[in-house]
């Protein structure tokens, strides 16, 4: 293979803070990537994780702590003598310049000589499947394929480290899917180690060997996608891990890993992911998917259905219960708005948190 990535054995955040005025963006942040590792910076928008990759990037100076690439600091550096491979949100290609040129930009501003450019341009559309799309303007390239000289240009410079800023958001759904396996594939033919922001949490967990979940400038947990989505630390990483209900109660016990809270009258039993007070107040998180339609029972709440939407396989509907609690909850079989229905959980499929403070 023609393009040798720059071999590293970490990438090293150390008590990094990025403050705009009076605004904290960045706080404290302590990160150590390893080498050929991809993360995913995961977390709403406004959370800091643009930032922090615009911070390891030098296009925005750190104003606290330090970046590590082994033994060398290189916050004190600028952009380009970093070399690190940038793929951005919007592709920012050149429009006058055909693909080919646009991947060779980075070479040519380096004195590449002309026949090691050529060669690693060619290598840099095999592995981008871009042959025969050469000497196209970028406007006569679909969104997915502007996407893939974005990628080349990047890689072609061989960087230690390839950043990526939300690059699918401009796509279409299905676009998404066939960008998202193409860059888990050129990901691990170079072997190269990935900083990947997205506000998705589908993307995280498919792409990802660990998620960073940030919230106000501050990291909430690091994870592998596997503990991240069984094991969330706090309520507002499990919110974003997809338990989109959030039943507010009063813990009843707390004994060997297991709570029970009252949820408007209803005993609701899970798993406590945090220290909880008895008489304290706190939440029950439970994914749509582990809500079940049935009788009443342990675990149930009585709800009234307000809407249902058929999607293809299965109905995805919203519930309320009489103290105004919001359900989201899916189903084989269709059930009418207006319908009272119970939705229960089975214990291990709810986790409980404490309020947060």
């Amino acid at each position: 293979m023609t393009i040798a990535l720059s071999q590293f054995d970490e990438v090293r955040l150390d008590h990094v803070s990025r403050d705009f005025g009076a605004l904290n963006a960045l706080r404290d942040i302590n990160l150590t990537i390893r080498r050929r590792e991809f993360i995913a910076l995961l977390g709403p928008s406004g959370c800091g994780k643009s930032t922090t990759l615009n911070c390891i990037a030098g296009l925005l100076p750190v104003t606290g702590g330090a970046i590590w690439l082994d033994k060398s600091r290189v916050d004190t550096l600028r952009p380009e003598e970093r070399g690190f491979g940038m793929v951005f949100q919007n592709y920012a290609l050149f429009p006058h310049l055909n693909v080919r040129q646009n991947i060779g930009f980075g070479l040519k501003m380096r004195g590449t000589p002309k026949a090691e450019m050529e060669r690693k341009v060619d290598e840099a559309l095999r592995l981008v499947r871009l042959q025969g799309q050469e000497n196209k303007l970028p406007g006569q390239l679909s969104g997915g394929q502007q996407q893939r000289v974005a990628i080349a240009r990047a890689i072609v410079i061989e960087p230690p480290l390839v950043l990526m800023d939300e690059p699918l958001s401009n796509l279409d759904a299905k676009l998404r899917l066939e960008m998202r396996a193409e860059i888990r594939r050129i990901h691990n033919e170079l072997g190269a180690t990935t900083i990947y922001v997205t506000h998705d949490q589908d993307e995280a967990l498919s792409l990802a060997d660990r998620i960073v979940v940030l919230r106000d400038g501050v990291i909430r947990q690091v994870g592998t996608p596997k503990e991240l989505y069984e094991a969330p630390a706090h309520l507002d990483v499990a919110d974003f891990m997809g338990f989109r209900n959030k039943l507010k109660g009063r813990v009843l016990s707390h004994e060997n890993g297991r709570a029970v809270i009252d949820v408007e009258g209803a005993k609701v039993s899970g798993i406590a992911r945090e220290k909880l007070a008895v008489g304290a107040p706190a939440f029950a998180a439970i994914r749509p998917d582990d809500l079940v339609a049935g009788e009443p029972g342990p675990n149930a709440l009585a709800v009234t259905v307000d809407t249902i939407e058929y999607r293809g396989r299965e109905f995805v509907g919203t519930a309320r219960s009489a103290g105004g609690l919001d359900f989201v909850f899916r189903s084989h079989l269709a059930v009418e708005p207006g319908a009272a229905i119970h939705l229960r959980a089975g214990d291990e499929r709810i986790l409980v948190f404490a309020e947060p403070a």
